[in-house]
């Protein structure tokens, strides 16, 4: 492929400068700086719409390490994003799962589930932890949809209700401090004493109504139809009788890289290897944001944007050697 924004082609084939695989935060500041630098670009993800985990998992939530926002709900971000990248007009593949990358010596063939074709000059592949299923609450399954859940897309869904939130990481204290001032209770069980979460988020759950129970570990699940009550014990045999109409487990996510296992990169810890430029061990194909992998790596949205921009000024000049690396101030555009 040579010279930059040269979008072609319609329906099921397309021609484009850049395919991104994944719409998640890094894939979208991705799509925006690539069309800053000039180029044509296509994003396929295998979700229905944009935003990637915080979309589907929690759109409600505030993160708060994205430079510029003291505080920034989940789907606000993913708009603002998508807004960002819209003046460059990229071409959205949603519901697309790219299931291969084939070599044609000058560029990059992608092939989707959804029986789409795409030629691009580079891949920049942003696919998050990949598929991710939640860990199943050992106890209470038949309730799924009647109470327990995994994930909390509307916190208003669960207000006025008693919620047990079971987990000991950063999503189970970020839900139980989300829904404290909506929920009629809150109680965090976790079957450790110690927590995984930042220790900002476990002082403020300690500072809040919610009440903690540790080591505890849930042992019943009950109710007419719905939740109505769970029972959680200790290893001392104590047992507390907790009226709840929801449960939320966060116990974390069982990663799947699913088809990206199947390209040829190299792996390391369920993660693309890349260098200091983003490249992968195969040619035109860059990684960046949680799905890729070197040493020091820290997994941060606002890392992700930088590696999603140092991985696009890197394809410009690999797509047209004319072109700097060094990209030059986004205020002389």
């Amino acid at each position: 492929m040579t010279g930059l924004a040269t979008a072609t082609g319609t329906g099921s084939e397309l021609s484009v400068d850049l395919l991104i695989v994944g719409a998640g935060p890094t894939g979208l500041y991705g799509a925006y700086y690539a069309g800053f630098r000039g180029m044509s670009v296509a994003v396929a993800d295998a979700l229905p719409a944009v935003g990637g985990q915080i979309a589907a998992l929690y759109p409600e939530k505030l993160i708060y390490d994205v430079a510029g926002f003291p505080a920034v709900r989940g789907q606000d971000l993913v708009d603002r994003l998508t807004e960002q990248a819209w003046r460059w007009n990229p071409t959205y593949l949603l519901g697309h799962g790219v299931t291969r990358l084939d070599d044609t010596g000058e560029g990059i063939v992608a092939t989707t589930d959804a029986g789409a074709r795409v030629t691009a000059g580079a891949v920049l592949i942003c696919g998050g932890i990949g598929n991710f299923i939640p860990r199943e609450l050992p106890v209470g399954s038949e309730y799924l949809d009647r109470g327990l859940r995994y994930f909390v897309p509307r916190l208003n869904e669960l207000a006025g209700q008693d919620v047990v939130v079971v987990g000991g990481g950063d999503s189970a204290l970020d839900w139980a401090l989300s829904l404290e001032p909506i929920a009629s209770s809150v109680t965090l069980v976790h079957r450790r004493k110690q927590f995984r979460a930042h220790e900002r988020s476990v002082e403020q759950v300690h500072a809040s109504a919610v009440r903690i129970l540790t080591p505890y570990e849930v042992e019943k699940v009950s109710g007419e139809g719905a939740i109505s009550e769970v029972v959680v014990a200790n290893s001392d045999g104590d047992r507390v009788s907790l009226p709840a109409q929801s449960v939320v487990a966060a116990l974390g996510f069982i990663a799947d890289l699913g088809p990206i296992e199947q390209w040829g990169l190299e792996l390391r810890r369920r993660r693309i290897l890349v260098d200091r430029t983003m490249r992968t061990n195969r040619e035109r194909v860059f990684a960046a944001g949680d799905i890729s992998d070197y040493d020091g790596k820290v997994s941060l949205i606002s890392i992700g944007f930088g590696e999603a921009a140092l991985a696009v000024n890197h394809i410009a000049a690999l797509l047209d050697p004319a072109r700097s690396i060094t990209p030059g101030h986004s205020s002389d555009a």
